[in-house]
């Protein structure tokens, strides 16, 4: 069973974050790299309840979700990704690896390989935005009341966060 780092992240500045549910770091989660990770990693993500949306790079600027949480899967090359916003936690990752960020955290690309890719899924029946200021009260409400996901999208265990230490 692959074992996660985990990160409870603050409000950072205008970043949320989401102080209830930790962050997750699941180091080699797919033994591959490339067209065969990205393939891995979809099928991992869709069996568990987080169906694939898209392939692509993290933004290289600061942003969040309000409207769901969300899985990355990096298929490709290697980045340090910033979690929690401006001065928040920097975290190395490379092909294999793979995020759970719950709604709210923070995130962007600081420093990567050209090569850098991931496949960025969501639960179920999530739609996800990207926020970059701060949150209004009506943004707030939304975060705070989005259901957890059913399942873990990597190891497909249910509640995610409490395994990891959340509530």
């Amino acid at each position: 069973m692959t074992q996660a780092e985990t990160f409870i992240l603050r409000q950072q500045g205008w970043v949320p974050n989401n102080e209830r549910l930790p962050a997750l770091l699941y180091r080699g989660a797919v033994k591959a790299e490339g067209r065969i990770a990205a393939e891995a990693f979809e099928q991992l993500f869709a069996v568990h309840g987080w169906p694939p949306q898209w392939r692509g790079s993290v933004f290289d600027y600061h942003h969040y979700h309000s409207t769901a949480h969300e899985a990355l899967g990096v298929f490709a090359g290697f980045a340090t990704l910033q979690l929690g916003g401006p001065g928040g936690k920097s975290v190395d990752v490379q092909a294999g690896d793979a995020l759970l960020l719950p709604v709210g955290t923070g995130h962007c690309r600081v420093a990567g390989s050209d090569d850098f890719q991931v496949v960025g899924a969501y639960p179920e029946g999530m739609n996800w935005d990207v926020c970059t200021g701060a949150p209004s009260a009506d943004t707030r409400a939304r975060t705070k009341a989005l259901p957890l996901p059913h399942r873990d999208p990597v190891t497909g265990l249910p509640d995610p966060f409490e395994a990891a230490g959340g509530d």
